[in-house]
Formats: C-alpha cells, structure tokens, sequence
C-alpha cells in the first residue's frame, strides 16, 4: 500500500551531558554532519537538516541540490514541501479558536459545516477530526486518488462533498486511522469561523507573529525565491515527482517551509505567543495510538536499541518531498529534517540517528539500499535471478545492504507501473516471505494480485493485512468490494 501525506520512557545514565566541553561540543556537531552525509552519499537523505539543544543550534547545513536538473545546492533557507507537518499548524490555530469561545472541542462537524451531511457530521466532532478517530474515509486512501483526482484544483466545499463526505468506516472516538479527510474539514471549519482563506489565517495568526518570513501556503503557480524542485528516487535512479495540485493536501499537507523557520516555531511552542498553557497540554496529549492534536506524543527509541526518550514528532510525505521533526521538550532539543525527495529517503531514521548522537548513542550507520540491486538485476534479467541475488547477499552480507520492507515494495510498484505484474507479484511474495509480521506487505500484494484479476487471492492478503494492521481502512474498502455478490442479471 502507498500511503498518503502520507506514515514516554525515563532517560537514564546520561551524565556526559550535563557538562559538554567545548570539544565535545564540536565532536558531536562533526559526528552528526558525517552521519547526515553518508545518508546523502548512499541517496537515502538529500535536503536540509537543523539540529538544536536548549543553548541554540547546533548544526544547520544543507546536503546535495535543491534541483537536480541545474545542481543548484541545498542551503538552510532552501523552501521545501513539508506534507503533513501541516497538521501541527492546523491543529493550533483551532486551538486558539477554541480559546477565543469560537470553536469547542466536542462542537459536532454540523455546528460549522452546515451543509455536511447530518447522519455522520452530527456524530463527529472537532476533537474526532484532530486525533484521527472520526471513521470519516481518507480521500489519499482512495484508490483512484493519484491517478484521477491529485491533479485536478477543486474548491474547499466541492472537495468536502465529494471526497470528505463518505460513510463513516467505524463509530466515532473507537478507533484510530490516520485520516487527512478530517485535516481537510479542519481547514474547511477555520475558514468558515474566520471568514477568512485557510493560507491568510496561518500568516496571520502564526507566521507573523512567530517570525516565519520562509514558510506559506505552498501554491505552484507563484514565483517563489529558494523552492526546492521535488524528486522520487526509484531503484534505477532519480525522476521528477508527479504534479499535484496543492489545494488538494491543503490543512492536511499544503504548507512550504525551512528548517530555520521551523527552529523558530518549535522556540515558539515553549512559550505563549501561539498556545496558552492548558491548550498547548491538550495538543500534547496522547491519545489512541499515542496521537494527540497534530503531534504523535511517544517515546523515541534509540539506535542503541533500549534507551528511550520522551518525544514529540510528526512526519510530512508528499509528491518529491519528506520531512521528520522530532522535539524532546525536557530538554529543549530539535531534530529537523527537511528532504527535496520523496520515495526512498530515510528522513525519520536520519533524524533518530541525530538524536542518538546528541545522547551519545552511536548511531546505526546507513546501508546500501538493496532496491537498487534487485532493480538492476531486474533490468537484465528474470524475477527469479532477482530474487536469487536479494536471497545470496542478505544471507552473505547483511550488514552491508539496507532490507527493509519498503525497499522491495518500491521495487514492487515500480515493476506494476511498467506493466511487469507477473514479477511484481513475485517481488511483493519475497517481501511478504522476509516480513510476515508487516501489514502493508501484505497490503501491497494484494494490490498486485487485483492487478492481475486474481480476486481470491487478492482477498487472501488484504484479510491477512487487516489482522495485522486493524487500522487499515484501504484493506477494509478493497475487501468489501471485492466480496461484494455479483448482481444477478435479469
């Protein structure tokens, strides 16, 4: 599965940190810039990145061209794409509506929105829509999304009719499913209470007052100073990401920013310029799945594999662009990761590697993405010679390559949009072989079977995704309709 924009332990025996030399300063200012370019040398990190503790930055560089075509370089006022980090700003300007009396965390959708439909909007409300739980579809779920929807510009309120508006996939408040069809109404409840554009009220209420001179409404038409050009990596190599229209990700995913910019909102976030205190708790507050208001609210586990840090994070996909802010608010320390290439960079293990740094972890050292061999081995030769070599070098030299799941699914749908599903399926069976225990593998090859119009064993992989992975909606709506009776001919 492709997934959208799309996916608290007690630290201990930290002594060294409470008095860093000036050399060990630099030290880890030296170790933090290697590891960020070795990411850059193996193409699993190009971008910006800023890292920052309680006294001020400690690193702010950017890695490799913020435009391929012209090796026009990253710097740290390159303006990049951010995805969902949108959510985080969203979500705090409803907040200071809340604040303001206009707005009430338990208002239904139909308070606001009035011509929402009324047998599900008057059943979800704005807190449903903030953490995730309102059973509203996802509209980046749909699987027509990319290819028929993504690029065509459609008013606020059409969208919500026709793309937010859907049956409800379970109650209300008794589950969790990532959703950016409720950031969306989020965006279409402040412009309503406002009477005001989503874009004017973040500059507004957020961007002027917190300082961000960098950081807007992404919108493709304008001529923008310093816009980094978007990017996917495939197996074989770079291409230019497909064209989306950013009225589409809007409150769920629209916004471009730096990462200086974005340093000077987590500064922000420690006083009361955006959030009073009470309010900024409740953002902060987990909720199922460990969600609170825009903001995953979990403990960060280390590279060392068992020290944990309670952190505050959230991760932004989108066409050409990755992004991964992590924040440990006891401490005042930020890791931000800003990339101009979608599919195939690392930006979150990028990030808690830096984080490892700054705890004096030894950080995992990237490997060679193994997406690239089994790509290169595909070019010239079958599946099954593929699948040999994937198979000889993870047995071999299993510290040398990189084999998470995602680098096969890339290889995966690589080889379903060139039209090669038989193969495909076979590269989807290995990744299902190697991660049994992965919902989405399991996900994606029932995909390739639909592709291949084999309907039963489609359904076999999307029940065994779904017993993995409850939350996975797409898995629910693709077996519904594929168990769906045949209509009887007259």
């Amino acid at each position: 599965m492709k997934r959208g924009w799309m996916d608290v332990g007690v630290v201990a025996g930290l002594a060294l940190l409470l008095v860093v030399s000036p050399a060990a300063a630099v030290s880890r200012k030296d170790s933090i810039d290697r590891l960020a370019a070795k990411y850059h040398e193996l193409k699993q990190f190009n971008g910006a990145l800023l890292v920052a503790d309680e006294k001020g930055i400690i690193l702010k560089k950017g890695y490799g061209p913020a435009n391929f075509e012209w090796q026009i370089p990253v710097t740290p006022d390159t303006k990049f794409r951010i995805g969902s980090v949108t959510k985080q700003f969203t979500a705090a300007v409803i907040l200071q509506l809340v604040n303001e009396g206009k707005v009430g965390l338990e208002d239904p959708i139909t308070k606001h929105l009035t011509d929402y439909r009324q047998d599900t909007g008057a059943r979800v409300t704005v807190t449903h829509l903030l953490n995730h739980t309102s059973g509203i579809p996802s509209y980046t779920s749909r699987p027509d999304f990319g290819e028929k929807v993504s690029r065509n510009p459609y008013k606020v309120t059409d969208f919500v009719k026709q793309f937010a508006s859907g049956d409800l996939e379970f109650e209300p408040g008794s589950k969790y499913s990532y959703n950016n069809s409720g950031y969306f109404l989020l965006g279409a409840i402040i412009e309503k209470v406002t009477g005001k554009p989503y874009a004017q009220v973040l500059r507004e209420r957020i961007f002027e007052p917190v300082g961000m001179k960098n950081t807007g409404y992404d919108v493709s038409s304008t001529i923008l100073a310093k816009r980094a050009s978007g990017y996917e990596r495939n197996p074989d190599g770079y291409v230019n990401a497909a064209y989306l229209d950013m009225g589409l990700p809007y409150a769920a995913g629209s916004m471009y920013s730096t990462v200086e910019d974005l340093y000077l909102w987590d500064r922000a976030l420690y006083g009361d310029k955006v959030l009073p205190a009470a309010l900024k708790q409740k953002m902060f507050t987990p909720g199922l799945d460990d969600y609170g208001f825009g903001w995953n609210v979990a403990p960060t586990q280390l590279d060392d594999g068992k020290t944990k840090v309670a952190t505050t994070s959230h991760g932004g996909g989108i066409n050409g662009f990755s992004s991964f802010l992590i924040r440990v608010p006891e401490k005042k320390e930020v890791v931000i990761v800003l990339s101009n290439v979608g599919r195939g960079v690392r930006a979150q293990s990028l990030a808690v590697g830096v984080l490892s740094a700054l705890y004096g972890v030894t950080p995992q050292t990237p490997l060679k993405p193994i997406s690239e061999v089994v790509s290169a081995s595909l070019a010239k030769g079958t599946a099954t010679e593929a699948i040999t070599q994937y198979k000889a070098l993870k047995e071999k030299k299993p510290t040398e390559y990189f084999f998470g799941a995602g680098e096969l699914n890339r290889v995966g749908y690589q080889l379903l949009q060139g039209g090669r599903v038989p193969e495909a399926i076979e590269i989807f069976k290995l990744n299902v072989d190697q991660f049994p225990q992965d919902g989405n593998v399991h996900d994606s090859l029932g995909e390739a079977y639909i592709a291949h119009g084999d309907k039963a064993l489609a359904a076999s992989s999307y029940r065994r995704s779904l017993e993995l992975d409850p939350t996975n909606t797409n898995a629910e709506k693709v077996l519904k309709e594929i168990e769906k009776p045949a209509a009887k001919t007259p």
